[in-house]
Order: structure tokens, then sequence, then C-alpha cells
């Protein structure tokens, strides 16, 4: 089995993480008391003493850092998104900000045998050299923004991330806030018992200088040597091969054989959509290939994957992972800013204010309406189709749903917009019981007029899609697009063909307490995915609602 960088450096990063957050833990119970500090160090902070623990801790420091060096010298350029801008600094400032701290706990007892303990750490960085403790906050400030830029990079291309991205962000803010607080708390306590008179840690002597002499020098010969080697490619780059690479609107970014087409576009200053950051985690910076597409390497990897994925076709590739060997013209597929004003697109007809979420669906549609239509006049039909869009309407906005459109004798409503999935799940199914109960009360006010009851299908299912505006001009709408509504369209289909009034994904039932087992249960093999999606078939609406009540 193989292990790439990417892999490597994800599962170090979160072995240190690890460690960061438990660090912040024991210092929020400074909260309490100093002394619950230390009675919780042998929990929190201790086990990273051990030698399984100090194997893991500085052998993910150093396969961490070597791996940030790799992937430093393998950038083609430095122009990247603030935020990836913002990573990339702090963790390099790491080192820098944290060997003082290391030297005077970890290779303090080392080197002299004498156990730190919380109340003279304190007591150093917040009594005797309190300009120490703000570097230290400094240092704990950046380490702890680095992890969490590096987890939101990894996080965001996950459907399951915008679920669970308020906790998230919620436990980034609270956690090095309340860490902080539990320091300075055990700060002036100490400094209020008197307890900041007791004996100073001895000096380290000179081999501690030495050690932390030969630290920084590692560190800056590293660094530096990456940085060297990067500029010697630079020059040689200019006597050798370059790649001529076209946009349309004419403009051009020559690059040296290597550069991705994301790399160029980002060093000609060319706008281009990554949301995964060029990790070949989505499909955002795909490009079509417009000319130069013979003997360029093929897609591989990641690449390869997300393209069979989005069933792309030949002449598409990921900007961030393919990097020709010779001239070529792409155009990207998703268009931002300047290129929408080279090319023939108004601004009014781009997508706007659009975002991944976690939806509910429901499709609602009339069976045997066609007929209905021929033997009626047209003022006629309208006017029974009002009283049934009435129904629908009303049943989806009293349940907290949203209307989508109305297609024909077709509605689609989306559910969880603001609302957590759980109770999306919830207002779909009530919806779709109170359009049951409409139309009955409708066929049984018009049973003369109607000549025979209007029936209907149901179709629900829950799982992400993009929402937000999209359209042209003034048809512009608010919609959702994406697997789950196309899956719910065929859930309609397959509901028709059953002849049952309703079927429901196992997906959007795993939301909520209901037991379907009572109902026939199917499989449905949908494009895309590797495994069937699991069915509830409900021949009758009012048999789901009992099922309603009972639960």
């Amino acid at each position: 089995m193989t292990i790439d960088i990417r892999t490597l450096r994800l599962a170090s990063g979160l072995i240190l993480s690890a460690f960061l957050l438990m660090h912040l833990l024991n210092l929020s119970f400074g909260l309490i008391s100093p002394a619950a500090m230390e009675t919780m160090r042998p929990w929190l902070s201790a086990p990273w003493r051990s030698i399984p623990g100090t194997i893991l801790l500085y052998g993910a420091v150093l396969c961490h850092f070597t791996l940030a060096l790799i992937a430093l010298y393998g950038r083609q350029t430095l122009r990247m998104p603030l935020r990836e801008t913002l990573q990339q600094v702090f963790g390099f400032l790491i080192p820098l900000l944290m060997i003082p701290h290391v030297m005077g706990t970890r290779l303090l007892y080392a080197l002299t045998s004498y156990e730190m303990t919380y109340f003279n750490v304190i007591n150093t960085l917040w009594v005797e050299a309190p300009l120490m403790g703000l570097r230290q906050s400094v240092a704990i400030f950046v380490v702890w923004s680095h992890c969490c830029l590096g987890l939101y990079f990894w996080l965001r291309s996950k459907r399951s991330f915008r679920k669970y991205s308020t906790a998230f962000f919620t436990m980034v803010v609270l956690i090095p806030i309340i860490g902080w607080l539990g320091f300075m708390e055990a700060g002036k306590a100490i400094a209020a018992s008197g307890v900041a008179g007791m004996q100073r840690p001895p000096p380290a002597g000179p081999m501690g200088e030495t050690i932390s002499t030969v630290l920084y020098g590692v560190y800056f010969a590293a660094l530096g040597g990456t940085l060297a080697a990067r500029g010697i490619r630079s020059l040689r780059g200019r006597y050798f091969r370059r790649i001529r690479i076209g946009y349309p609107g004419g403009r051009v970014s020559v690059v040296r054989a290597g550069f991705s087409v994301l790399e160029a576009s980002r060093a000609r200053g060319i706008p281009h959509p990554s949301v995964c950051g060029g990790r070949g985690r989505c499909s955002t910076c795909r490009v079509r290939i417009l000319r130069g597409m013979e003997d360029q390497p093929p897609p591989t990897g990641r690449e390869l994957t997300t393209l069979e994925r989005i069933e792309a076709g030949p002449d598409v590739r990921l900007a961030c992972q393919f990097r020709p060997t010779h001239d070529i013209e792409v155009a990207p597929i998703l268009l931002v800013d300047e290129l929408d004003k080279a090319l023939p697109v108004r601004k009014s007809s781009a997508v706007s204010n659009v975002k991944e979420q976690e939806v509910v669906v429901l499709f609602c549609d009339l069976r045997g309406f066609t007929s209905f239509v021929e033997r009626r006049l047209p003022f006629d039909t309208v006017f029974v189709l009002n009283r049934y869009f009435e129904i629908v309407g009303a049943a989806v906005e009293q349940a907290g749903g949203r209307m989508d459109k109305f297609v024909g004798d077709g509605a689609i409503a989306l559910f969880g917009l603001n609302a957590s999935p759980a109770a999306g799940a919830l207002q779909a199914i009530t919806a779709g019981l109170a359009i049951s109960r409409g139309l009955k009360a409708l066929n049984e006010a018009y049973a003369d007029e109607l000549g025979e009851p209007l029936r209907f299908v149901l179709s629900l299912h829950a799982g992400p899609a993009i929402v937000g505006n999209m359209g042209y001009g003034g048809a512009m709408q608010f919609t959702a697009v994406g697997d789950t509504i196309n899956v719910a369209s065929r859930l309609e289909e397959l509901a028709k063909r059953l002849d049952a009034e309703m079927v429901v994904s196992n997906d959007l039932i795993s939301k909520t307490p209901l037991d379907l087992s009572a109902f026939e249960r199917k499989n449905l093999t949908v494009r895309g995915r590797t495994e069937p999606l699991e069915v509830w078939v409900v021949p009758r609406a009012a048999d789901l609602e009992v099922k309603v009540e009972l639960a």
C-alpha cells in the first residue's frame, strides 16, 4: 500500500493538532485553579512525554516540517489566496516561536532532570517574565490558526462539513479563548498567593545554548536551502523550455514546464476558481482544452477519480492537477470576474450567492393529467391547476419549506434551507401528508366536476445540493441543482411505475425517528453511486400518516 505525501502531511498535522488541543484543554483548567491544571497534567500533557508519545510527537513534527519544505519547493508560484498564504506563513513561523518554549520545558528536563510543573511555567510566563508569556500567547495563536486553516482546507470539500461547520467554527474560536483565560486566571492566582517566590528552575547551561543554536541553525538552513533551490530552479527555467498557456479573450500565461494550469493562472493574475485550494478534491477549477491536447500527460490519481465522478469529457482536465508539457489553450468552465468580461457572457447570467448545503427535496406530480386536460376547456383546466397549486404551496410553506418551482402539473419544494437536515426531513414529510389530505378534500369538493379523482405521486429525498440565485436577467430565481435533485426526480418516476402515492429515500428516513419497516423497501441503482439507493415504497400516503402519528 502506498501513502502519498498529502496523506502523511494530514496524518502528522492531525497528531500535532491533537497535542495542541490537549494542551489548551489543560490550560483551561486554570479557570478552576493552578492545582486543577497540575492535577490534569498527567492525563492531558504527560502522555506526550512518554516514550511512545515523544516518538509520535517529534516524529510528526519532523515529518510535517519536512513535507512543508517539499511542498514549498514543489510550488511553481508563491501566488495563492490569502487563506493559503496565512497558513503557509504561520506554519513557517511556528518553529521560531516554539523553540524557546521547548528549550525551557522538554529539553530542560532532558538536561537537568528538573520537572517543570504548571506552577513553574505560569510563574515564569506570567509573573517573572511577562514578555515571554506574551510571546507564548502569540505562538499558541499562530499554531492554532495554522492547525485550523489546515483542518478547514481538508474538511470544506466534504459533503458533511456544512452540517457541522457551525460547531467547527465555534470550537475554533472558543477553545483558544478558554485556554488563554485559564492561563490568565492561574497566573493571577499564583501572583496573589505569594507562590511567585518559588525557586526558579536551573539553567540549561552551555549544552542548552548549543542545542538551541543548532535548532535555529537547522531551521534557517532548511528553509533557506529550500528557497535557494527554488531560486536556482527559477534561474534555470529562464534558459529552458517554457510553456505558453492561452485563455479566452487573448490572455496568455508563459510559465516554465512543470507549472499546473491553475498555477499558471495565478502567476499571471488570471482569476481561476478553486474551492478546494488546488488539492484535486473538487472540480471547480476544471478547464476545457481548446487546442494542444495531443501528447499531453493523461489524468491520473485524484484528477482521474474526480473526472470520472463528474463524467467529464476527454477534453476536460482539472487545472490544479494538469501540468501541460507543451503549448496549450484552455477555457475555464466556471467563469469568474475578468474572465466573465472577456467572454460573451453577461454578468446578470452568472450564478450568484450560491453555496452547497444539505437539503430535502419534495417532488409532486399529478397522474393522468394529460387525459384530464384533453377533456376540458383551457380555463377549466387552469381553475383546477390553481386549486392544486394552492394546496401544494400552502402545505409546503406551513411546514416550513420553500417552493422551488411549478412545472406543468408538477411541483418541486425544498426543505431544511434554514434548519437542520433532520428538521427539514420532518418538514418535507409533514408537507407531503398535508398535500395528500388537501387533494383528498379537493376530490371530494369537486367530485361532480372532476369525474374521477385527481391522483398524485410524491417523492422525497435528502442530500447535498447547490442552492442559490440562478438564471438569466429577469428569469433569475432561487433554486437548487445537483445529484440530490436528479435522484428525487427518478424516485418520482419510480413511484409512477409502482403505482404508489409516495416513494421516500432511506437517506431521508434515517434522519427521522420514523420506522417504515411495514412498507416495501427497494434498492434503486443511481448513476454516480457505488451502492444502490434504498427507498421505501408507500402505496397510500394516508398509511404513512398513521405511522407519523404513532411516532
